[in-house]
């Protein structure tokens, strides 16, 4: 036995009225500033690690 329709409609209901719209979306905003920062720091670590590789490399040789 699922999650029906509903019981999501109900939940969300009383989410909105609860917390409002206003809230709700800056706090959203929220999440998205720090999936957009964690995502930024995976990228730059695979960076420092790509330019430590290559640093490695460079010496070894």
């Amino acid at each position: 036995m699922g999650i029906s329709f509903w019981q999501i409609a109900i939940v969300v209901v009383l989410v909105v009225l609860l917390f409002g719209r206003g809230k709700i979306s800056s706090l959203m905003g929220d999440v998205a500033k720090g999936i957009k920062s964690f995502k930024k720091g995976l990228s730059s670590d695979e960076k420092d690690n790509k330019s430590d590789s290559d640093k490695d490399s460079n010496s070894q040789n």
